[in-house]
């Protein structure tokens, strides 16, 4: 099981992502909370990928229609008090393209 953890979030990343790109989870892997770790998680089929609150606050909105953009402006909205949240939703995001957990759909 991997954990994507606050100390995973500030390591800076060359920028996949653009503004206008719309992804989704990616075919091999499920998005869910999972009560029993008290987190969302990605499943695949050799294990669990244990995603931070961040993260998950991330992920969860990645639906296959909403930009990069629309992303970053509902989690700013969800999170108005958290300073350049902009930059750490992007590199959140980043980092699940390199990582495969997301595919590209516009």
């Amino acid at each position: 099981m991997s954990t994507i953890s606050d100390s995973h979030d500030k390591v800076h990343h060359a920028r996949v992502v653009s503004a206008g790109d719309v992804y989704a989870i990616a075919r091999h892997y499920r998005f869910q909370w999972e009560e029993a770790q008290q987190c969302y998680v990605l499943l695949f089929p050799e294990g669990m990928i244990k995603l931070n609150g961040g993260a998950g606050e991330v992920i969860k909105r990645v639906d296959g229609r909403r930009s990069v953009a629309d992303i970053v402006a509902d989690v700013r909205a969800a999170f108005p008090d958290v300073a350049d949240i902009e930059s750490d939703v992007i590199a959140m995001l980043d980092l699940a393209v390199e990582k495969a957990w997301l595919e590209k759909r516009a």
